[in-house]
């Protein structure tokens, strides 16, 4: 289990609260299949993600960003109980969509960037410090059925 401050607990409501979902999910997930290729695979039924103007373009990547991003609502109201909160969804990634777990850690890298870009300066190193813990336990509990 996670320690969380109440400072840390607000910092992580706060970076929530602003986040434009439309527009976070989608960047992420065009972000990972663009700058990570192989992660590609797990998205046959795309359509054409031949290059990065189809990827930014294709409407089932960016309904799938919005799903992924979404999902981070779960974690943001259950910070004590984040690994029981995605045991369902880490047993379906592991079970039965075969995705390697080391993706979870490339999309929270990717959201974390294009966050920091669209918040600039408020994004501070501490800030960033603080959401990069939180989604470090989310990607821990995106991947404990791995091991």
């Amino acid at each position: 289990m996670v320690a969380w401050s109440d400072s840390e607990r607000n910092t992580i409501a706060s970076v929530w609260s602003k986040i434009n979902v439309g527009e976070i999910g989608p960047q992420s997930l065009a972000r990972v299949l663009i700058v990570y290729p192989w992660t590609q695979r797990y998205f046959g039924s795309f359509g054409d993600l031949s290059s990065a103007a189809a990827i930014l373009g294709n409407p089932k990547v960016a309904n799938h960003g919005k799903t992924v991003i979404n999902a981070l609502d779960k974690a943001v109201k259950n910070l004590d109980g984040i690994k029981g909160t995605y045991s369902e969804l880490s047993q379906l990634h592991c079970e039965k969509l075969n995705v390697d777990p080391d993706n979870f850690r490339l999309l929270a890298d990717c959201l974390t960037i294009v966050i920091a870009t669209a918040f600039g300066p408020a994004f501070s190193p501490a800030v960033q410090a603080t959401w990069q813990k939180f989604l470090s336990v989310v990607v821990a509990a995106l991947s404990s059925r791995y091991f």
